[in-house]
């Protein structure tokens, strides 16, 4: 036979995937040392490239005038005698001024003692007028002072400048990008251990609260956004814990609402199995197991419908209702109800239409739970009373069903958690008659579906009322529009 290839299978129950292997160039701190070091070297040349000129023109206003101060000085020494006829002195400072690449001129009668000198500083000079600032001498661009001296005599400094001031400052900066530079990663390293640090902690809770820690909370600390961080965090694992004990308190109240049909059907099918039973209890035994059985359909029957209710395939035909004819044929089936165990019946409705626009059979299911909860905990003798309205003036706007009853009612704290799975059936189970603890999530969920409101409130008959808000008919708004 064939080779079969081999298929691979996925593990179930593995658990969420492991988050990916960090890399430190995809860090948080690598971007914020990166970021910091960005922006201390665009400092850094930003200020370069302001102060560099500004230094450079310094400098070379600090060789001018030194030079010019030389020229001063070497025109006092050359003054003193007759070019011809200076003395030892006079060489030595030519000496020493070349000796510091300063080249020195001399005019006589209108002339340098050697080439290298533009004429318009000879002639300039010779006419016993000063010479400062920069010349091309002896095809080099040089910072040039020269001094007139009697007889149209005169001496001339010329300086190659060489680009040495632009070198001198260029090489005295990269110290402080250097020293940018170091701060700039140490401001990077503090900068993101300061903001990753939160974000760190709240990963840590985040996976806490996935591995089921309910009590884990994170400090709230600023900056703001951090501090929202961990209320919104703090928020979830509250919200979270009170979830899951909700859900645990319901399940346990499923369960013992499940047990208490199941437990009356198996003994009541060991008693058959047994003989216990004679022939002429087997009927009552059998109404009691079928009333049993449907009690226990009836509780599946909303466990499903409750977990179907978030589905997007979940059934609907809405279309336009009339409330009015829905209240009265509500009537028919509920007054028989309620007369069977001594509670008036009542419905208030107007004698025109209510339009609304609704999925009839649900909304007729609505109705159903919140008149079978009323029945189940009204006494004899008290009313339940069913009552349509429209919700405004305008036809399109809707309309109004109230479910009320003289009852126990509610307290101020049991409206807060009225639509809640199970709630009330936990607070009331052995008190008085409870159902599954499903009915009126049920109908909120219903009535959330079909478009309109559900609220809970006390009603003018001292018990509990529902009012159910329904949407206009959309036909009715375009045609009065």
């Amino acid at each position: 036979m064939p080779e079969q290839p081999t298929v691979a299978l996925p593990v179930i129950g593995s658990g969420p995937p492991a988050p990916p292997r960090r890399r430190f160039a995809h860090t948080l701190t690598a971007r914020a040392v990166l970021v910091t070091c960005a922006v201390a070297l665009v400092s850094v040349l930003v200020t370069a490239l302001v102060a560099v000129p500004l230094a450079v023109r310094g400098a070379e206003r600090r060789d001018q005038e030194a030079l010019a101060a030389q020229a001063r000085l070497a025109a006092e020494v050359l003054r003193v005698r007759a070019a011809r006829q200076r003395d030892n002195a006079g060489d030595r400072l030519i000496r020493q001024l070349r000796q510091q690449q300063i080249e020195v001129y001399l005019i006589r009668a209108g002339q340098a003692d050697h080439a290298g000198l533009p004429p318009p500083v000879v002639n300039r000079l010779a006419a016993g007028r000063d010479v400062s600032g920069r010349r091309i001498v002896a095809g080099e661009r040089s910072l040039v002072e020269g001094r007139a001296l009697p007889g149209g005599d005169g001496v001339v400094l010329a300086r190659p400048t060489r680009n040495g001031p632009w070198r001198q400052v260029l090489l005295s900066l990269w110290l402080p990008m250097l020293a940018g530079l170091g701060a700039g990663v140490a401001a990077g390293l503090l900068l993101a251990r300061r903001l990753a640090r939160p974000i760190r902690t709240a990963a840590t809770a985040a996976a806490r609260l996935r591995a089921g820690d309910r009590a884990v909370r994170v400090p709230v600390e600023p900056p703001d956004e951090v501090a929202d961080l961990a209320y919104a965090l703090n928020g979830l694992a509250a919200a979270l814990a009170t979830s899951e004990g909700r859900q645990r308190e319901f399940l346990l109240s499923v369960s013992h609402e499940l047990r208490t049909p199941l437990t009356a059907i198996r003994g009541y099918a060991e008693a058959l199995a047994d003989g216990v039973i004679d022939a002429d209890g087997v009927p009552a035994t059998g109404r009691t197991v079928l009333a049993e059985a449907e009690h226990l359909d009836r509780l599946v029957s909303d466990l499903l419908a409750l977990a179907r209710l978030e589905a997007a395939d979940f059934p609907l035909e809405p279309g336009p209702v009339d409330l009015t004819r829905l209240a009265a044929d509500a009537a028919r089936t509920w007054s028989d109800r309620c007369a069977a165990v001594g509670v008036p019946f009542q419905v208030e409705a107007p004698d025109g239409p209510v339009p609304a626009y609704t999925d009839p059979g649900r909304i007729r299911q609505v109705v159903d739970g919140l008149l079978e909860n009323a029945l189940r905990v009204v006494p004899p003798g008290a009313p339940v009373v069913l009552a349509v309205r429209a919700a405004g003036a305008d036809p399109a706007a809707g309309g109004l069903v109230e479910v009320r009853d003289g009852g126990p009612g509610f307290t101020d704290d049991d409206l807060a958690v009225a639509f809640e799975r199970g709630a009330l059936h936990q607070r009331y189970r052995g008190v008085r008659k409870v159902g599954s603890g499903l009915g009126l999530a049920l109908a909120a969920g219903l009535v959330r579906r079909l478009g309109g409101d559900i609220t809970a409130g006390h009603a003018p008959e001292g018990g509990a009322a529902f009012t159910v808000r329904l949407p206009g008919d959309p036909y009715l708004t375009r045609t009065s529009a």
